[in-house]
């Protein structure tokens, strides 16, 4: 059906691509296995289920993950609509309530004309079809070797894990307290303060605590961890105050009142527009469910909590990308087919985002015999797609948003990156600016 295009999955990248495509007149066929068939991670029927934190992380312009969230929502992005429609407070970081988050998307597709949503798990991809694929990091076995078939590689395997969330009406406000690190924000986040003696017993119990068996589907797989979401017991791993120097560092952080300073910190992060569920801040984990609530109530704060979801741990698997795909995300070797998402090597909720964006973008442009915009790379949704298609040095890796991956400034001034980067996000919007989006007066 070469008057419409296909998007296999509606998660966060492929409702993007989705989204986009429809706004410029295009048809979409929609194909999403859910509710019929889950994953081992999702566990809502709902369209963009968020399955590990509910933070979209840094909400400034002038940092990486700011800037690619303003990028998008000045191309119109329905996924940051969402997400500006369901934010709850988080201090400096853009944190949504995550029902309302998918509620917003799902409705938003179900209610488009453009777009036909079916419901059935897809095993293969017609090479004569322009078709967007975003079955994410869990891709069925068979879609996953038909993606083999076209790619001539079987990709690579990572593990990602998700943070614990409980109740908050069972944390011991007596223990832990309300405040931001440095005072920056509306004190959103919960400490739970840890003395000297306090870590040391709990980091003990951390690293010999039991660890889950791997899934069926996991099994036989190398274990190789993303920096980026690494259980925290590996984390601890690494020495004692590996820890003190993450997720639990105390630094910038006071009790309120008494201005006491703290040998370590854990913080917990709001979970929904209420208030009445936290996270773990940086606590994913791979322990055993029994073990994740003797270790987590050895928080200060957290002696009777009640865990809502405990962490989990699922296979992640991606494309060996600068191999396989150009700019655009097509794939090399036949250009009617992009791939988008966690899948393509981007990592983190509004890369995946942004990389549906593009894919979508793109797969009209060719449904149309045109050529793509080309983004800058010295916009972050450019620089994202320059190193997808190019790679960085060495093995190529998962890669969230960063500077790193930005052209250096000319004439770079003094002051360190407080400096700098209000420059690189100055520099990128005024690009984006002058590209062409490919939009209909009507969806301007």
């Amino acid at each position: 059906m070469m008057d419409c295009i296909n998007v296999y999955g509606a998660g966060l990248a492929g409702s993007e691509a989705a989204w986009q495509a429809a706004r410029r007149g295009v048809r979409v066929r929609l194909f999403e296995m859910k509710p019929k068939k889950k994953t081992p991670a999702h566990h809502s029927d709902l369209f963009g289920e968020l399955v590990c934190s509910n933070s979209l992380r840094n909400a400034a312009v002038d940092s990486a993950a700011g800037l690619l969230k303003e990028e998008l929502r000045r191309m119109g992005s329905l996924i940051m609509e969402a997400a500006d429609a369901s934010r709850v407070s988080a201090g400096g970081a853009l944190a949504v309530d995550r029902v309302r988050f998918s509620t917003y998307i799902t409705e938003k597709i179900r209610s488009c004309p453009l777009i036909e949503v079916i419901e059935a798990e897809m095993t293969d991809i017609p090479e004569d079809e322009i078709t967007v694929v975003a079955t994410g990091p869990l891709t069925s076995d068979a879609l996953a070797a038909k993606i083999v078939t076209l790619t001539g590689q079987s990709g690579l395997s990572f593990f990602d894990a998700a943070a614990p969330i409980v109740d908050f009406a069972t944390i011991d406000m007596t223990r832990a307290f309300f405040a931001s690190r440095y005072g920056k924000g509306d004190a959103d986040y919960i400490n739970c303060p840890m003395n000297e003696a306090e870590y040391k017993a709990f980091y003990e119990a951390l690293v010999t605590a039991e660890e889950a068996e791997l899934h069926d589907f996991d099994k036989d797989e190398t274990l190789t961890v993303f920096e980026g979401c690494m259980p925290v017991e590996v984390m601890a791993k690494r020495g004692e105050d590996t820890l003190r120097y993450g997720p639990l560092k105390p630094v910038g952080i006071r009790h309120p009142e008494t201005g006491e300073k703290y040998y370590a910190v854990v913080q917990l992060r709001r979970e929904d527009e209420h208030g009445s569920m936290f996270n773990l801040v940086g606590f994913q984990t791979h322990l055993t469910f029994p073990e994740q609530k003797r270790v987590f109530r050895m928080i200060p704060g957290l002696q009777n909590a009640e865990f809502l979801r405990y962490g989990v741990m699922h296979r992640n698997t991606f494309l060996n990308s600068p191999n396989l795909l150009c700019e655009d995300y097509s794939l090399r070797s036949n250009r009617n087919i992009f791939f988008a998402g966690q899948m393509t090597g981007v990592e983190g909720y509004i890369e995946s985002t942004a990389s549906g964006y593009l894919a979508g973008l793109a797969a009209v442009c060719r449904l149309h015999g045109a050529d793509a915009p080309v983004f800058p790379d010295v916009t972050m949704i450019g620089a994202m797609a320059q190193y997808v298609s190019h790679g960085g040095v060495g093995d190529f890796q998962p890669m969230n948003a960063n500077f790193g991956i930005i052209p250096p400034l000319a004439n770079p001034p003094k002051g360190g990156r407080r400096v700098r980067y209000p420059m690189y996000a100055q520099r990128a919007l005024d690009a984006l600016a002058q590209v062409d989006l490919m939009l209909p007066e009507s969806a301007q």
